[in-house]
C-alpha cells in the first residue's frame, strides 16, 4: 500500500514579536496564527527573525523573554528564533544562530513538502528561496502598497499575495495594487484565547498604540501628518461631550510630555503602554477591562478605503467588547450586527459612545458572535492553506 504523502510543514515568518519585549500586543499578532496551526493540527514551526543591536545583553533578554512567552502559551516545540549578527537586509539562513528549534530540524523540514506565510515580507532573499510555497501576508495595506511601487518588498519573490486590506478589490479602493492579484482576509483572533467576558465595572473606553508615526508615504505630492496623533485632533472634545463615559490612551506620551499634558487638560485619562501591555496576558487583561474600544486610524486607510481592521479590533471583539473607529470601508464586510460602529465625525463619535452606553448586552454579543464567524483564526488558516 503507498503511503500517505507527507503533510507540508507550515512556516510562519515574524520579524517583529522578538524585538519588542514589552510589546504584548505586538507579540500577539503572530501569536494567533500560531495557536490557529496548533488547533488545525498542522506541522508548523514560527520562524521569528532578530537581528542582533548594539546591545548584545539586551538582544539575550529578547531572545529569552520570546522563549519564555512561547512556553507559556505551550509552543516551546514549535519555535526557531534566527539569531541574525551582523544585521543585514539579506538574510542568509546559513549565517543565522538558531534558538529553539536547530538548523538541521529546520533543514529537515525544508527538504520536504512546505510552505511560507510571510507576515509582512519578515523573511527576506537568499533565504525566501528556500521555501516551496511562499504567501506573503500584508498587514499593513496602504504602507506595503505604496512602497511596493518604489522597492522590493516581495512582489518578486512570491507565489501568492495576502490582504487584510478587505475592499482591495472595491472600485471605491484607492490602492495601488502594483499588477498583483490579491486575496483578502480578516486577521487573525484565537477566540478560546480571547474568550468572551463579563461587562467591567468601569466605563471606560480606550486604545492602545503609537501617538507618533513617521510621514512616509506620499499623497497628492506632499508627505502628510498620517499618526494618530493628527487623526485625533478632530474628536479630542469627547470626555466633555460624554462625561459618563471614562476616556482613556494608552500611548507612547510619558510624563512630562505636553501633549500628555493636553490631553488631560481635555479630560483624557492615560495609561503607560509598557505597563499595561507589558506582555501578552497584561494586553488581553486590558483589554477585558474595557467597556468598548475607541480609535481612530493612522496612515491613509481612510483615504484610500483600503477596507484595513486591526488585529487589536479583532481581540476587543472577541472579549465582547465593541469597537468605535474611523470608517475604512470595513462594515460592508462584516454581519449587519456586528459590535462594530463606523465614524466619520465628532457627532457620530459622540452618538457611537452613548449607543454603547445604552444597549452594551447587545453590541457585546454581536462583537462575540462577528469573532467568532469572522476573524476566527483557524477559518481563515484554513482557506489559506
Amino acid at each position: 500500500m503507498p503511503s500517505l504523502p507527507r503533510q507540508p510543514t507550515v512556516f510562519l515568518a515574524s520579524g517583529f514579536a522578538a524585538k519588542y519585549r514589552l510589546g504584548g500586543g505586538n507579540f500577539s499578532v503572530p501569536l494567533q496564527w500560531a495557536l490557529a496551526l496548533q488547533r488545525l493540527g498542522r506541522d508548523f514551526v514560527w520562524l521569528e527573525l532578530l537581528p542582533a543591536t548594539r546591545d548584545p545583553a539586551a538582544d539575550r533578554a529578547c531572545i529569552h523573554t520570546f522563549r519564555d512567552r512561547l512556553r507559556q502559551h505551550g509552543l516551546e516545540r514549535h519555535y526557531c528564533l534566527l539569531y541574525q549578527d551582523p544585521a543585514d537586509d539579506a538574510h542568509d539562513f546559513a549565517a543565522m544562530k538558531c534558538h529553539g528549534l536547530g538548523r538541521r530540524e529546520i533543514e529537515d523540514r525544508l527538504a520536504g513538502p512546505n510552505v511560507l506565510l510571510n507576515l509582512s515580507y519578515s523573511i527576506h532573499p537568499p533565504f525566501l528561496e528556500r521555501f516551496e510555497r511562499r504567501l506573503l501576508c500584508d498587514l499593513d495595506p496602504s504602507e506595503i502598497a505604496f512602497w511596493m511601487g518604489r522597492v522590493e518588498m516581495g512582489q518578486s519573490h512570491h507565489h501568492e499575495f495576502w490582504t487584510i486590506g478587505l475592499n482591495r478589490h472595491s472600485p471605491d479602493c484607492l490602492t495601488p495594487d502594483n499588477g498583483l492579484d490579491w486575496k483578502t482576509f480578516f486577521p487573525l483572533v484565537d477566540t478560546r484565547l480571547n474568550a468572551a467576558w463579563p461587562r467591567p465595572r468601569a466605563g471606560r473606553f480606550t486604545t492602545i498604540g503609537q501617538w507618533y508615526w513617521a510621514n512616509n508615504i506620499e499623497v497628492d505630492g506632499v508627505f502628510p501628518d498620517l499618526s494618530k496623533g493628527a487623526k485625533f485632533e478632530r474628536f479630542l472634545d469627547l470626555p466633555r461631550l460624554v462625561p459618563e463615559a471614562r476616556m482613556e490612551l494608552a500611548m507612547n506620551l510619558g510624563p512630562g510630555n505636553p501633549v500628555r499634558a493636553r490631553l488631560e487638560g481635555l479630560g483624557w485619562h492615560m495609561a503607560e503602554p509598557h505597563e499595561v501591555a507589558s506582555s501578552p496576558a497584561a494586553y488581553r487583561r486590558y483589554l477585558r477591562g474595557a467597556l468598548a474600544e475607541f480609535t481612530v486610524i493612522k496612515g491613509v486607510d481612510c483615504v484610500w478605503r483600503t477596507g484595513w481592521v486591526s488585529d487589536r479590533a479583532a481581540a476587543f471583539l472577541a472579549t465582547g467588547r465593541p469597537v468605535i473607529t474611523e470608517d475604512a470601508a470595513v462594515g460592508r464586510y462584516l454581519p449587519a450586527e456586528s459590535g462594530f460602529l463606523e465614524i466619520r465625525t465628532l457627532e457620530e463619535a459622540r452618538e457611537a459612545m452613548e449607543r454603547v452606553l445604552r444597549d452594551w448586552p447587545a453590541l457585546s454579543r454581536q462583537a462575540r458572535v462577528c469573532a467568532e464567524e469572522c476573524f476566527e483564526g483557524t477559518r481563515t488558516l484554513a482557506r489559506m492553506l
